[in-house]
């Protein structure tokens, strides 16, 4: 019974459209390693600090229409990274489910609530009050977490709840989605064989 719980847990996805053409593994149970590109060096930065806040590894490649716009490039990769972690859980048992996370970075605070609970719903509050942060579009983060809780099929909700600067805004909710996350996918002894659920599924 106890080796079911050292399984590692692995996702991987090929997404492949007219738009953007994507290869990722993950590895729940990972060091934080990571090999990313996405062609948008700030969006990098925040999956490599999820991939390490969150103690899994990650290999990412996307090739995305930029030329037209990041949107699609940055709402597939969500999606992809959410329907790695589904697959990678499997049938859920034993898993904590739930998790949340408040991050401090510097002068800013951010707060993240993750539920796997098959059911899809996200809210962003990141308070960025420019267009770009870096290379990025910052109005694409929502559709970042709206694709990655349609792949994921879960609840995520990501709050900056107050800071001066516009990329620790957008850092401090990567680095709390990632710590909740990790709390939300690990593995409790006690209810190994038991779904997190009273439905019977999830």
């Amino acid at each position: 019974m106890a080796k079911s719980l050292s399984k590692v847990r692995i996702g991987t996805v090929k997404r492949d459209t007219t738009e953007t053409q994507i290869a990722l593994k993950l590895v729940v149970d990972g060091q934080g390693v990571y090999k990313v590109s996405t062609g948008i060096r700030f969006f990098d930065h925040m999956l490599e600090l999820f991939t390490r806040h969150g103690g899994f590894d990650l290999t990412l490649k996307c090739t995305g229409d930029l030329d037209v716009d990041q949107h699609h490039t940055v709402e597939d990769v969500g999606i992809a990274l959410g329907e790695a972690f589904n697959k990678a859980l499997g049938d859920k048992k034993g898993i904590m489910r739930a998790g949340y996370f408040v991050m401090a970075m510097d002068e800013t605070l951010a707060v993240a609530a993750v539920d796997l609970s098959g059911r899809v719903a996200y809210v962003v509050d990141d308070k960025v009050k420019v267009r770009l942060v870096g290379d990025f579009q910052s109005e694409l983060l929502a559709d970042f977490f709206d694709g990655f809780a349609r792949g994921a099929k879960a609840n995520v909700h990501v709050k900056t709840m107050y800071g001066r600067s516009n990329h620790h805004k957008i850092e401090a909710i990567f680095k709390a989605f990632a710590r909740a996350l990790r709390g939300a996918c690990s593995r409790d002894e006690r209810m190994r064989e038991m779904l997190p659920s009273t439905k019977g599924l999830l």
